[in-house]
């Protein structure tokens, strides 16, 4: 006997093999810009051709507005040059020289721009969860490398995660 799939409440049946990614991972600072971060992203892969449709779509851009984002080279080394999200196309760039490790750009035209800390995927989730709210934290000075340091070490990773 073959398994039926019934599509969920609500749905059609043309709806009933769509996946859609899990919202993702992501805290934003209030309001504007106040640092070096905008915020952090736990993706939970590696893969940019699959997280970043659900990242930037979170973001809310228009429909058809440029989508450029900008990754650290040596965590993302074999990053796509695009991808492609429903509506859009998402341009993706190798930070330059000098650029902050382990934080990615996301320019989404009239929209915003944010600068975010990538929590790696196999952080542990209390790790995560800890830089994930110091990143969006408006009282944290710490650049994305540093906060990674210090979680690293087990040392608080906000605003006073500094030693004296």
């Amino acid at each position: 006997m073959e398994p039926t799939r019934t599509p969920a409440e609500g749905a059609s049946g043309a709806d009933a093999h769509t996946y859609r990614m899990p919202l993702p991972r992501l805290t934003l600072t209030p309001d504007v810009s106040h640092g070096p971060l905008d915020g952090a992203w736990w993706p939970r892969c590696d893969a940019l051709e699959l997280e970043l449709p659900s990242l930037v779509g979170s973001l809310e851009p228009d429909l058809g507005a440029a989508i450029r984002v900008t990754v650290d080279p040596a965590e993302w080394p074999d990053h796509p040059h695009t991808v492609m999200a429903p509506g859009r196309v998402i341009a993706v760039d190798p930070a330059g020289p000098g650029s902050d490790a382990h934080v990615i750009t996301l320019d989404c035209g009239t929209v915003g721009r944010w600068v975010l800390l990538v929590v790696p995927p196999e952080e542990p989730a209390g790790t995560a969860a800890r830089l994930l709210a110091a990143a969006a934290d408006p009282e944290n000075p710490l650049t994305a490398a540093r906060m990674l340091t210090l979680a690293e070490t087990g040392r608080p990773v906000g605003a006073n995660g500094e030693a004296e």
